[in-house]
């Protein structure tokens, strides 16, 4: 393997960390900077840990307020305006696809788990349903096709959108949740025996 492959991998694997702990280091710091100095200012001494109190403080917050009507509204409201402005559209919109897909907010974003063989006949590749192919796409293809997202071992986050025939796919009984695990664990992880089941009743490759 090539030492590029390899620090590519790595980089890869690394980086949702990384930018979660940096999205994190930056809210707790400019807090502390914004509170504790705020503080300094007006009684003369500075609270250790004051910004990672206001951190989670802020986190409960928003999250209180979006778990009512008004709030979630106003989350809304606050939503589309991001959608709409030029500057934060493009990162806004890739960020919160991203991080809905993968949380209990985007449940919905992958309906089934289902097996299908890619990259060629007598290989099998996990994939996500997202959706039926609709539109132009559907218009230009011969057969019912799904939208099918094949994401990659140990990043879920990246992968590959495969436009597979509805027939070629096969439904398994595993939740989304298990799903992601078989996929983050490179296959450490496995389902009970009657998802296994379902994995066993494929047709067998050609000989």
């Amino acid at each position: 393997m090539k030492l590029k492959t390899i620090f590519t991998t790595g980089f890869l694997t690394i980086l949702p960390l990384a930018v979660t702990i940096y999205v994190f280091y930056f809210i707790f710091n400019f807090l502390d900077n914004l509170v504790g100095g705020l503080i300094e200012s007006v009684f003369n001494f500075r609270i250790p840990g004051i910004g990672f109190a206001s951190g989670l403080l802020l986190i409960l917050l928003i999250g209180f307020i979006a778990s009512n009507i008004i709030g979630n509204r106003l989350i809304n409201f606050f939503d589309q305006i991001f959608r709409r402005v030029p500057i934060t559209r493009g990162i806004y919109t890739s960020a919160k696809q991203i991080i809905d897909a993968f949380t209990l907010q985007g449940k919905n974003a992958f309906q089934k788990v289902v097996l299908l063989e890619y990259p060629r006949k007598g290989l099998y590749a996990i994939g996500f349903v997202t959706g039926q192919s609709r539109g132009e796409i559907q218009d230009r293809t011969a057969e019912e096709t799904l939208n099918v997202f094949v994401p990659t071992t140990p990043n879920p986050t990246s992968g590959m959108l495969i436009l597979a025939p509805k027939h070629e796919v096969t439904e398994l009984k595993m939740t989304v949740e298990e799903g992601l695990k078989v996929i983050i664990s490179g296959g450490l992880f496995s389902p009970g025996d009657d998802n296994e089941k379902e994995t066993n009743t494929l047709p067998e490759a050609p000989g």
